[in-house]
Formats: structure tokens, sequence, C-alpha cells
């Protein structure tokens, strides 16, 4: 006959063996899910739709550029020479309302010039080579003008060849604040997706949650650049008409890609 005491340990010996048990299934369970963490068993349902918008701005700002360049047997002399010609020209611009801000140097250069020069032939007919000499030295002073008085710029380009300024380059157009623009093209493209996007759930018999994801790719068309090189001293002595300068547009579109919850 079994004591009290000794049924007592055989209950408790019972109660640990099924205790341990239970520690091992759930320790076993715990590292067959350790592959899984970070794993979201809740997979959510989506469609993803792109969207365009268009959006049309009118140019404020013009960008041009001019080079200054002059030739002399001295450095000194031609850097002389370079920088009246293009103080001249500045003041100019400024006269006709360009703020000191929107002036820029932006490239100064000093090069040795040479010139080819043939040799004489001998009395026996040989006719050595000829050869390069160091004549002087070339001086070049590149300035960009940012032009906000659109009305100004054919007045600023008559003007600028009346000094003799060897080269007016790179007349573009610009918007000078985009941000407004690309608002709008954003906001169509964004209705466009969106429209896009019930057709489809409409289509799919499901309904739209939150937004889950969002790209978006802008871009603008290229500016329009007209070409005025070469407008030299001897072509233009005195001040020229005025060119007529026409602005045009410029066309902002923004993409964008949305992907939607779906229920």
């Amino acid at each position: 006959m079994t004591s009290t005491p000794q049924r007592f340990w055989n209950a408790l010996m019972g109660l640990i063996g099924v205790l341990t048990v239970l520690a091992v299934v759930y320790i076993v369970k715990e590292i067959k899910s350790i592959g899984y963490v970070g794993a979201n068993p809740n997979v959510t349902n989506t469609i993803t739709v792109d969207g365009s918008g268009d959006a049309v701005a009118i140019p404020d700002v013009a960008t041009f550029s001019f080079t200054v360049t002059e030739t002399a047997k001295t450095v000194a002399d031609a850097q002389s020479a370079a920088t009246a010609k293009n103080n001249a020209a500045i003041k100019a611009m400024k006269d006709a309302g360009v703020a000191d801000t929107d002036i820029q140097t932006t490239s100064y250069s000093i090069n040795p010039h040479y010139e080819y020069q043939t040799a004489t032939c001998q009395m026996n007919g040989f006719c050595p080579p000829g050869k390069s000499v160091l004549t002087g030295y070339d001086v070049s002073q590149t300035t960009e003008i940012k032009v906000r008085d659109l009305s100004q710029a054919g007045t600023l380009f008559s003007a600028i060849g009346a000094l003799g300024v060897q080269n007016v380059n790179g007349l573009s157009f610009s918007v000078d604040n985009p941000e407004t623009v690309n608002a709008e093209a954003r906001s169509k493209a964004i209705a466009n997706a969106q429209s896009k996007a019930d057709e489809l759930a409409k289509e799919l018999g499901v309904s739209l949650g939150s937004v889950v994801s969002f790209s978006e790719n802008n871009g603008v068309r290229a500016p329009v650049v007209y070409g005025l090189n070469s407008m030299s001293a001897a072509s233009a002595p005195t001040a020229a008409p005025a060119p007529d300068i026409s602005t045009g547009e410029q066309k902002v579109t923004d993409n964008v890609e949305i992907t939607y919850e779906i229920r």
C-alpha cells in the first residue's frame, strides 16, 4: 500500500513531466517560427495605377551670354582692351534695368596667340617649312545676363551689338518660379491616377483602401533657344533695330504611380 507522501511525490513528478513536455513543444514551435520573423502573415491585396498631367507656363526670364575677346602684343594690353569693352557692355545692361545680381562672369581666359608664317623660298627653289610664331595674347571674358523684363530683351541685344561685342550666345527662356506650375501638373496627374483606380476597382468589384505607395517623375520641355552667334563689331558698328523676341510657352509634364490597398 502506497503511503500518502509517496503518492504526493508521484503526482508531483507526473506534473513536472507534463510541464516539461509542454515546454519542449513550445520551444520547438518558436524555433520553427524564427524563419518567419518579419514576415507579414496578412498579405495586402493591392492595385497599381499610373497617371499623367500637363501644365503650361509662359516663360518670364530670358538668359543669354556675351563674350568679349581682344588680342594684343602683351597680356596687359589685351586685358585693358577686353576690360574696357566688357565694362561698357555691362554698363549698357545696367542702364537698361538689369540688376547687379543678374549679371555674372562665367569665364575669363588668357591664351597665347600664334600666327602661321610661311618662309621665303630660296634662289635654288628650296622652300623651308613655315612655322607658328607667337604674336601676342588673347584675353576673353564671358558674361551671363538674366533679363526679367522681357520687353527689354531685344533692346539689350541691339545695344551690345553697337558696342562691338564679338559674340552673343544662347538666348533661352525659363520660368523663374516653376513650383506653381509643377504643383498644377502634379495635381492633374494624381487626379488622373485616382480616376483610373476608381474605374479599375469598379470593374474588379473591389473597394479602394488607403494609398500603399506613391512615386513621381516630372519633366519640363527644353526652353526655347535662339542662336545669336557672332554678332561682331564690323557687322554692327551702330545700334541696329531691336529684334522681336517671342517667348513661346513651356509645357510641364508630371507622371505619378500610385498603389492602393483593395478590399
